[in-house]
């Protein structure tokens, strides 16, 4: 899964999703000016693409949310809770609609899939911080639960990240490489529990692990580990859903060598999809280094969207869409209040 620079694809980026190797495409704030650009963005993308491309988006509410203006302004997950009053009924219904309402809106301009929900717990970790449901397991995994049962109910399929959980590391993995020193058990006690829960009721389609390192169990990140992908999330968890690798382009990643390098343990480490994200160059090296004949794994057809004819329009003029923009009116209006 590559990126692409600007809100028009250029020549070079035509060429790339000519590549057999590529099969996703993530879109980030820069690729969108207005809701008009990015349906002609799309169209263009799926025209150029050899494969039939996965294109995705993190696009969690909070602030991280790529696509703002013309878009509802979804919350931040770990506001769900406080502004229910701790009340888990209230929150658990301000999940469920915000979940199928983002789900929704992205659907509408062909987009497949965005990375969410997150599942880390909200510990030490500033670059996961509210972008957590909550401190304690139960809470996240029944928010998270009705998170996803609304993105279900819109027709998109969600992705847990991150895998087996990245919030009790202080540092970023986007600049660093996190180790998280905890015992075995207190992890899969506490933080991978969330995953094993969730997953258990049917609804985690696919996982993104973590470029943290657990030395009580693995060396290597979880994202490059066979012990953790292949032996604990496949046999232990019984998890036949997609695996995508976090950003190769991360500094978490970087220690296991070059970009083909690390695409490469990626994949054989159980992975699916393998990101690279904001380094053309990067994106390169990994097609060029991959080996000839390589498919993707069909459980990524999974994850691509129905056919629809809604469009955004038709959507915004529908009783469903109504209904949770007056519901995020007002959660926005009691915290305005409060």
């Amino acid at each position: 899964m590559m990126d692409v620079s600007a809100e028009l694809l250029s020549a070079d980026e035509k060429d790339m999703l000519d590549h057999p190797s590529v099969g996703g495409i993530i879109l980030f704030t820069r690729n969108y000016h207005d809701q008009q650009q990015l349906r002609e963005l799309v169209r263009s993308i799926r025209e150029a693409s050899r494969n039939d491309v996965l294109i995705a988006v993190d696009h969690e509410g909070g602030r991280v949310q790529r696509f703002r203006e013309g878009f509802s302004a979804i919350p931040a997950m770990g506001s769900l809770y406080s502004r229910a009053a701790g009340d888990l009924d209230v929150a658990s219904q301000y999940a469920s609609t915000f979940g199928w309402l983002m789900a929704a809106e992205l659907l509408a301009f062909d987009i497949d899939i965005s990375f969410a929900p997150v599942l880390d717990i909200h510990g030490v970790s500033d670059v996961i911080g509210d972008r957590s449901f909550h401190q304690q397991p139960e809470v996240i995994v029944q928010l998270a639960s009705q998170f996803i049962k609304g993105m279900h109910k819109a027709g998109m399929k969600a992705t847990g990240k991150h895998f087996p959980g990245h919030g009790n590391v202080k540092e970023d993995s986007h600049f660093a490489l996190p180790v998280d020193q905890r015992s075995e058990g207190e992890i899969f006690q506490y933080d991978m529990r969330i995953f094993a829960e969730i997953h258990q009721q049917g609804l985690l389609d696919a996982v993104m692990p973590a470029h943290v390192v657990y030395p009580a169990v693995d060396k290597l990140p979880a994202g490059f580990s066979k012990v953790w992908i292949r032996d604990i999330l496949r046999k232990r968890l019984d998890f036949d859903g997609v695996v995508f690798s976090d950003d190769l382009s991360m500094q978490g990643a970087v220690h296991v060598g070059g970009y083909a390098q690390r695409a490469e343990l990626a994949l054989d480490a159980g992975c699916d999809m393998v990101l690279v994200c904001n380094d053309q160059a990067g994106a390169v090296q990994v097609m060029d280094g991959l080996p000839k004949g390589f498919e993707a794994s069909d459980r990524l057809l999974r994850l691509r969207k129905q056919p629809s004819q809604t469009d955004f329009a038709g959507l915004t003029n529908s009783y469903a869409h109504k209904a949770a923009c007056e519901q995020l009116s007002a959660f926005n209006q009691q915290s305005a209040e409060q």
